[in-house]
């Protein structure tokens, strides 16, 4: 009897630093789920524990930054690496094991989901987290991806292009200021870096405000996007379209906020 032909596939590989979210509607779920969809194959480390539910977050406790170190080196040993997305990182010792981690790792695209707060307003950063991100963090990505409130806290002005511009200044390579904590009829994501003028995209809005776990799954969506080689451009569109067609989809899970399905089915 024969046996059956087993063929080896490969996808791109996206590293991924989140904490988890019980609920299943944000964090390091949302991560992998969206990267999966998209055709990558997340490498997912947990930088942090939660009290969570589609309502908001109650408590967190960080994982100790010498495993994450260990999980880091034990990857990059092994696994090819293509890009890496970041969101909720626990501490700021987390920080300085990932700066380090990206000494041996600089060319690798990095894009950073800055989570300070829950859609429901818990905290997921203390002020040492938040200025760890500014200062070490930030000059080393590719790109940070703040929703509305991140953008005023960390850039320092209610008005969004000072503070993306602001965020330049300081270091950060380009700014993708999400709109989706907005109001009107259309999303509009606005990329800053140093061209003239920012790139504007317009997506329609869906629902009020309702969704849980929205900007985690846009900023794995771009890393996928760049980790299958697609430029940073082409994933921010790639990666809005996934996002609008999961919301068309949400799923009723908790009492609280609808959560973006996923598991769409996805072809670029």
């Amino acid at each position: 009897m024969r046996r059956a032909t087993i063929n080896s596939y490969t996808r791109p590989h996206v590293l991924v630093l989140s904490g988890l979210d019980p609920s299943g509607g944000a964090g390091i779920q949302a991560d992998i789920q969206a990267i999966t969809s998209l055709g990558g194959h997340p490498l997912p480390v947990l930088t942090c524990l939660t009290v969570q539910d589609t309502n908001n977050v109650y408590g967190a406790e960080p994982v100790n930054a010498e495993l994450i170190r260990q999980q880091l080196q034990c990857l990059a040993a092994d696994v090819p690496i293509h890009a890496i997305k970041t969101g909720a990182l626990g501490n700021a010792d987390v920080v300085d094991v990932l700066v380090e981690f990206l000494d041996s790792q600089p060319e690798l695209p990095l894009i950073v989901d800055p989570v300070i707060k829950a859609a429901g307003g818990g905290d997921l950063a203390d002020e040492a987290l938040v200025q760890a991100m500014k200062t070490r963090l930030f000059p080393r990505a590719e790109m940070i991806t703040p929703n509305g409130v991140e953008l005023a806290q960390l850039g320092g002005s209610d008005d969004p292009d000072q503070a993306a511009r602001n965020l330049i200044d300081a270091g950060c390579q380009s700014v993708l200021a999400t709109g989706g904590h907005g109001t009107g009829i259309h999303i509009v994501n606005t990329l800053y870096n140093h061209a003239p003028e920012p790139m504007h995209w317009e997506v329609e809005r869906v629902g009020a405000n309702e969704f849980h776990g929205t900007g985690c799954t846009l900023a794995a969506a771009i890393a996928a996007g760049r980790a299958s080689g697609l430029s940073a451009r082409a994933s921010i569109s790639q990666a809005q379209n996934y996002v609008h067609r999961a919301l068309l989809h949400a799923l009723n899970v908790g009492k609280g906020q609808r959560v973006p399905d996923r598991g769409i089915l996805w072809e670029r």
